[in-house]
């Protein structure tokens, strides 16, 4: 694929990140965006649930929560004043893994931002009084989480790929259980352990001298122990059908998942990519088969999807869908139908064309987006080590050949491939169960 001058790719070239990495051995990330008028600001810590023991699982999200909870030296009132005195949006969240701090204002207020995040990642306290309300407010939002069909099929999926006994099937907020029983002790352990200086990427994008945010870095995370790598184990594949009925609810929530390849171990590691465009070609955009199939022509879901879920350990081929239970039958039945379709080929070109530019359409949006560069930046060198080169990463998937995509059909419906998995939740008729179970088993 060339690239013009002028093009976004090659803008990207010429403002390409900057990476440093302090004596402790914490990263820095400055992406250039000199036509920002705002910065934002990130810091990334290599932990999230599955770093998590069973007996632990939740405590990262736990962790998230109470970091803005008081420091050495502000309470949460102070924290949040002197954030929004600034203008400043603050966000957070926690991942399977990781954990992340955000802030976003004006540039001239970068270096209260970089204090501002070192105090709560370095500093915080976790006050007794103030985890007692906070296990108040995460037990609402679990129960949001219980209450919402499309949340707990993601969660029986997971189970059903991995099982329980490796962290990749537990949900990264936890159990109720834990929730009640962690103290404060509990999560001075786990930061002091976790949040250590060789797992933290600190990101920035905007009008920012890249230069000079390193050295305001230094002087904020400098003394930061270093610690070791938080290392992660691949779960093994299991497969299988999970199902749990939700009162209440109108619709039947299918997930279908696929083992796929990870990441790999290296930058130039392409094994996943014929996946990522098998999964675009049949699920991306209202013309693709499984949209066209599902809802246009059948009416049987407002929402459908596929997607290619890569991590660095696992990766799942994933579709997905709501429809109404006198329907989930037809709709299992479907998705087999048009996995057999394309398994058969051969492959439409125009799909497959098709499917390349919206992943090339999908990346270029990623590179004006400062969170998902940050985010993207901070994964690849918790992974890998190093940044990936925008160019060689749309080279590679420009790369992968129609005879690749349909080997994955292929491989989707082989009788000796690993198991799918299968997930369910709310309305579930007996017989959709039944033809989940005769279909995909």
């Amino acid at each position: 694929m060339s690239v013009s001058p002028s093009s976004p790719l090659a803008l990207h070239a010429a403002q390409a990140p900057r990476l440093a990495t302090l004596a402790n051995g914490l990263r820095t990330v400055t992406i250039p965006m000199p036509w920002r008028q705002t910065v934002s600001l990130s810091v990334f810590i290599r932990t999230g649930s599955l770093h998590e023991s069973a007996r632990l699982n939740g405590i990262s999200h736990v962790v998230e929560h109470m970091a803005f909870k008081g420091t050495a030296t502000r309470d949460c009132q102070r924290i949040n004043l002197d954030a929004e005195a600034l203008g400043a949006e603050v966000n957070a969240h926690t991942d399977k893994d990781h954990t992340a701090f955000h802030i976003e204002g004006l540039p001239g207020d970068l270096p209260a931002f970089v204090d501002w995040l070192a105090d709560i990642v370095l500093n915080s306290s976790f006050p007794a009084e103030e985890l007692e309300r906070e296990r108040r407010v995460i037990e609402q939002e679990f129960s949001e989480f219980e209450d919402d069909p499309t949340s707990v099929a993601f969660q029986l999926l997971d189970r059903a790929c991995y099982g329980s006994r490796h962290a990749a099937g537990r949900p990264i907020i936890g159990s109720r259980a834990n929730i009640l029983r962690f103290s404060r002790e509990d999560l001075l352990a786990y930061a002091q352990a976790q949040y250590t200086a060789c797992n933290v990427v600190v990101a920035v994008a905007g009008p920012v001298d890249g230069e000079a945010f390193t050295r305001r870095v230094e002087r904020a995370f400098g003394a930061m122990p270093t610690g070791q790598p938080n290392a992660l184990t691949a779960p093994p594949w299991q497969g299988g059908l999970k199902a749990r009925r939700l009162a209440g609810s109108g619709q039947c929530q299918v997930l279908l998942g696929f083992e796929a390849p990870s990441l790999g171990e290296r930058l130039d590691s392409a094994e996943h990519l014929p996946h990522v465009l098998a999964a675009s070609l049949l699920g991306e955009g209202m013309s693709s088969p499984l949209l066209d199939e599902i809802r246009e022509r059948r009416g049987l879901a407002y929402h459908v999807a596929c997607s290619a879920d890569i991590l660095p350990l696992y990766g799942q081929f994933l579709i997905e869908g709501a429809t109404a239970p006198a329907q989930a039958e037809e709709f299992l039945q479907a998705v087999q139908q048009l996995l057999q379709r394309q398994a058969d080929g051969p492959l439409d070109p125009v799909a497959l064309a098709r499917a390349r530019k919206q992943l090339q359409m999908r990346a270029l949006r990623a590179l004006e987006q400062p969170a998902r560069r940050m985010e993207g930046a901070a994964q690849e060198l918790f992974h890998f080590g190093q940044l990936r080169d925008a160019k060689e990463a749309m080279a590679q998937l420009q790369a992968v050949t129609p005879a690749q995509v349909h080997e994955v059909f292929e491989g989707l419906l082989r009788p000796n491939r690993p198991r799918p998995a299968v997930a369910l939740a709310g309305s579930i008729p007996q017989r959709a169960r039944a033809c989940a179970e005769a279909l995909f088993s």
